[in-house]
């Protein structure tokens, strides 16, 4: 197997008393402070936390235990994941205050293996953005060129981990939330099958759509950060855990005769440098004996407006809760209940955010409901459909994560449309239920990573993961900002 994995090399260096894992979580928080200045990747760090839980890890070593797969590994989550006792504000001003009393799922699989958290990452007003410029806490950067966006929304977590500030993060995938962001970094991110990883602890944007993932700089890591947290959870009661394979047993397999499928609608306005990137890839798998198929899949072109009747309409349901009285952000002087209501969200929500509740609750109302969102249902059926008859022809499906480069900072209004355009590839997959993951396949002019995504049929994150792994393994696409940022020593 390739020598990628960073969790691999920092359990060597922790069982081999090279290093301590209270050394090497100072190591991470003093660049994080020191770096994160100019990137703005984090919005809170949880140093006092982080070597805390550094020092367990010191003392079961030094006593000659075992450690657990992601004991002692520094990683940050999405500010959307619930932390007990940390703010969790989905970078809203609706919540800058808001300390949960309970912990994500994923979070407290991840404090029973006594993983190390740094700190909870930026990202666009509750989910809601491909650019991660939303953020009340400020925008984040693009490593590669601050001048770009890192994608959104899970850009804080990419960015981290691009810049070498956390080995790992857990990010929130609606709609590309975690793919596209990986693409824009240079990294490896995986939106797993809609009910493997728990959603309890999730401050939810869409409900039928979202899906917590993790991203790390390479396919390795990726694959034990999921089989970890894929666990069954009676807290979810969508969540069932993943089938009892483990993906790292599954990324040494040959790919030879892997049926890959090339839907003719995914390659249809796709930028020329991503065409480029895509047929060099395809070339690659060609060299590893795998075999490629013509596919048609006409319903895909209805995703996108699917995607946006869907998200609207569960997001306006799900933000009902923020009224100024239960939860979140309340002015102080009204006259009414309507006046505190209307006047509390029109001042804590962001415009992007209001655009989407508005449009929610207008695809909601008596008048439109039938037109709109049974419509959008049944669609939204015919393309889970479309995704199964494809896989009866192949073993999984490729296509670009983004259709387009990386955009800088500052996109007009005019441009705006053209923003949503980036979410064209990744959205099908959130309304399917699918797998999919980005794997960084080269560099556009500007310097900027381009990403391709392997799309795989329910619960076959192993095939997918498989075959992200064989390509990683047979090329040297790698973040090159990792040579001069964050924590040198990996």
């Amino acid at each position: 197997m390739c020598e990628r994995s960073k969790i691999k090399k920092i359990k060597a260096l922790l069982k081999s008393k090279e290093l301590s894992c209270e050394e090497l979580t100072k190591k991470y928080v003093d660049a994080i402070l020191s770096q994160d200045k100019e990137i703005n990747s984090y919005v809170k760090v949880t140093d006092d936390i982080a070597i805390e839980c550094a020092k367990k890890v010191d003392k079961k070593i030094s006593s000659g235990e075992e450690l657990l797969p992601l004991e002692g590994v520094p990683m940050s989550l999405k500010d959307n994941i619930s932390t007990k006792g940390i703010k969790t504000t989905c970078c809203s001003k609706v919540l800058k205050d808001y300390v949960p009393t309970y912990d994500a799922t994923v979070y407290e699989i991840l404090k029973g293996q006594n993983a190390v958290l740094l700190g909870k990452n930026n990202m666009d007003e509750f989910a809601m953005g491909c650019a991660c410029e939303t953020s009340c806490f400020g925008r984040t950067n693009n490593p590669h060129n601050v001048n770009y966006v890192p994608g959104g929304s899970s850009g804080g977590g990419t960015a981290a981990v691009a810049s070498n500030l956390a080995v790992y993060a857990l990010g929130s995938d609606t709609g590309g939330s975690i793919r596209q962001p990986s693409s824009f970094c240079g990294i490896v991110g995986l939106k797993p099958t809609y009910g493997s990883i728990s959603r309890y602890g999730l401050i939810s944007l869409g409900s039928s759509l979202d899906q917590i993932g993790p991203m790390a700089s390479n396919v390795e890591d990726v694959s034990i950060v999921y089989d970890v947290l894929s666990q069954k959870d009676d807290r979810d009661l969508t969540c069932c855990g993943k089938v009892s394979f483990s993906t790292q047993s599954s990324l040494k397999n040959s790919i030879k005769g892997l049926k890959i499928g090339l839907p003719k609608q995914y390659f249809e306005g796709v930028n020329k440098e991503v065409s480029n990137c895509i047929e060099k890839a395809i070339d690659v798998y060609k060299s590893l004996g795998a075999k490629f198929i013509e596919l048609d899949m006409p319903n895909i072109k209805y995703s996108l407006p699917i995607y946006y009747i869907l998200v609207c309409s569960e997001a306006a349901t799900n933000f009902s809760r923020f009224d100024g009285i239960r939860y979140g952000y309340s002015i102080s002087e009204y006259s009414s209940f309507n006046e505190l209501y209307s006047k509390s969200r029109e001042e804590s929500f962001g415009e992007d955010v209001k655009r989407r509740i508005l449009l929610g609750n207008y695809v909601l109302s008596p008048k439109n409901y039938e037109n709109y969102y049974e419509k959008a249902l049944k669609i939204r059926t015919s393309i889970l459909k479309t995704f199964d008859e494809a896989f009866k022809k192949c073993d999984v499906i490729l296509s670009s994560t983004v259709p387009q480069l990386a955009f800088k900072h500052g996109f007009k209004p005019e441009d705006q449309m053209e923003a949503y355009m980036s979410d064209i590839c990744t959205v099908p997959v959130n309304i399917a239920g699918n797998c999919a993951v980005s794997v960084p396949c080269g560099f556009d002019s500007n310097g900027i990573p381009i990403g391709m995504q392997i799309i795989g049929n329910y619960f076959c994150e192993n095939k997918i993961l498989n075959a992200a792994y064989k390509f990683e393994e047979a090329t040297s696409f790698k973040n090159e900002k990792n040579l001069s940022m964050g924590v040198g020593l990996l």
